[in-house]
């Protein structure tokens, strides 16, 4: 979309063009965003919400891979505000990633302008805003990357494309939240699960009878797993957070917070409406949301029981992630097939154990990764690891393996070296499940069971085609296997997607670094960074 004021975006797309000549020859697409607060009425009370230019939930952004998507961003709420983009890897540009580790927040009043580019990648992901608990007022929105013209999609171009966000949500003031957590206590069971923004039967998506179209389902909420179903219709699942999938029918989909999956529907019953659903996973109390499938020619309204779903059967989910695998002979955002790398003939250089937890800590209810709750600093991670400020964070400060200590507060940052091939096991000793998503990466989820991670589960892994992606679930008292390969410099970051817990401390930083100062490998510092804490007053670098 093009914006007002072209004059500005000219001139600064030649200043951008100067800086990082390599990214010049892809297309560049603008947005402006003015984030305000307003009210909003999502469960039928009248809450602050979080709205881009007007929008909750925020507009989509449309983009094909490699694009430069120049993203200026005025906050007008009354608090520093960041967004952070769930899934785009920000190659060799970790400064960009919107998170307080790698960005300075953008104080009241001013704008940031996001430099980012969609490089080789395509699929469904999400913004979100990432400080204090913000989140839990709005603020997300959808994210689509289309593949180039010439590159091949595994499947016919739908009648249409719906962006589906769903999510818990909580009738408190998000403010409310931060001050529970602030307080040492824990939040209480969500109020409802909305759909883009709305609750029960307040959303609708028209379609025409006999076509297909394209879902893209983002779970945008804070703690909850949710299945999702569309009455009557089957979903054919085709893409997840950027890989096009073996393309297996499914009646409903666990879809765990913050993961994205991208499913063809065909339009193959009678003209009536039809309830699309979203309901909790393995919560005591099941919370539950509809939403409209119009059919354009219906003279039927939706009608009958809404369609039941699975509740707290483990088991189920558990068959179900496994069988969501990589399709070996689809073009990705190359032309070349998804499976031309053989991630299996790999020589694993390291394998990091981590294991969350939860504890009092001072009296205060905190979370951990191997035993250590972060907590963050004055500046920016990675502007201190630019400016070399000392002081800030020590590199090892998170250990590879648990180590049994009592939980205790650091800000933790493990060392990590370019080009390595790591393999990650998250183990969960908790009766929830939980979820994790890696910053900067995509990752091979290779094997998933439940007990204890031993060294003969790998013999368990799939080494052909596990799907890969950005966000992964681990069952309760399971572990969950990752493979990854180390190929983006910069600082990222490893968090739970249960809010809560993340905010916390259930995160920590991983520094992929290599000694070698090469464009090749790191971009600058952007020009227009925002520097505060202990890198304020500093320079950024010459044009």
């Amino acid at each position: 979309m093009m914006c007002k004021g072209w004059s500005f975006w000219q001139g600064y797309v030649v200043l951008f063009a100067l800086a990082v000549v390599v990214k010049a020859e892809s297309p560049y697409r603008f947005f402006d965003w003015n984030v305000t607060y307003g009210d909003i009425f999502p469960l039928g009370v009248r809450q602050q919400g979080i709205l881009i230019n007007g929008q909750f939930p925020g507009p989509d952004i449309y983009s094909v891979t490699n694009d430069n998507l120049i993203i200026n961003v005025q906050n007008n709420l009354d608090e520093p505000f960041l967004l952070s983009w769930n899934g785009l890897q920000q190659r060799r540009n970790s400064y960009e990633d919107g998170v307080y580790g790698t960005t300075c927040p953008i104080p009241p009043g001013k704008n940031f302008t996001y430099i980012l580019q969609v490089k080789d990648q395509i699929g469904s992901f999400f913004y979100f805003p990432s400080l204090a608990f913000h989140k839990a007022a709005g603020g997300f929105g959808g994210i689509r990357v289309l593949s180039r013209p010439r590159i091949p999609v595994p499947f016919t171009d739908p009648a249409g494309d719906f962006t589906l966000l769903i999510g818990d949500w909580f009738k408190n003031d998000h403010r409310q939240l931060k001050a529970m957590l602030d307080g040492g206590h824990k939040l209480p069971f969500p109020d409802g699960i909305l759909i883009n923004g709305h609750g029960p039967n307040g959303a609708s998506f028209t379609v025409e009878q006999g076509k297909t179209y394209r879902f893209r389902i983002s779970n945008v909420g804070l703690q909850n797993s949710l299945n999702f179903r569309i009455q009557g219709h089957k979903m054919k699942l085709v893409e997840v957070e950027g890989t096009h999938t073996v393309q297996t029918i499914y009646e409903s989909l666990d879809v765990h917070v913050g993961q994205s999956y991208s499913v063809l529907v065909t339009m193959d019953q009678a003209a009536q409406d039809f309830y699309i659903v979203a309901s909790t996973r393995f919560t005591d109390n099941i919370l539950s949301t509809t939403a409209t499938l119009h059919y354009s020619n219906s003279n039927k309204a939706v009608s009958g029981p809404i369609p039941a779903g699975p509740t707290d059967q483990i088991d189920w989910s558990l068959n179900q992630a496994r069988s969501i695998r990589t399709n070996l002979t689809a073009s990705g955002p190359r032309p070349n097939p998804q499976g031309s790398y053989h991630y299996g003939l790999i020589n694993i250089t390291r394998t990091i154990k981590l294991v969350s937890s939860a504890a009092q800590v001072n009296g205060k209810q905190r979370y951990a990764v191997n035993s250590v709750s972060f907590v963050p600093t004055d500046t920016p991670l990675k502007l201190a690891d630019y400016f070399k400020i000392g002081g800030v964070f020590r590199v090892g400060s998170i250990p590879d393996n648990p180590t049994g200590q009592n939980m205790y507060l650091d800000t933790s940052v493990m060392g990590a070296d370019y080009r390595a091939f790591v393999e990650i096991v998250f183990e969960n000793h908790e009766n929830i499940v939980q979820t994790w998503h890696i910053d900067g990466y995509a990752f091979w989820v290779v094997g998933m069971n439940g007990g204890v991670w031993t060294p003969d589960s790998r013999e368990e892994y799939n080494l052909r085609d596990a799907v890969s992606r950005s966000t992964t679930q681990v069952y309760p008292k399971s572990w969950t296997a990752i493979y990854m390969a180390l190929d983006n410099v910069g600082m990222w970051n490893v968090r739970s997607e249960f809010w809560a817990r993340q905010y916390l401390g259930q995160q920590f930083y991983l520094r992929v670094y290599t000694p070698v100062n090469s464009l090749r490998d790191e971009y600058l510092i952007p020009k227009n960074a925002l520097l505060c804490g202990r890198a304020q007053g500093r320079s950024t670098r010459p044009l």
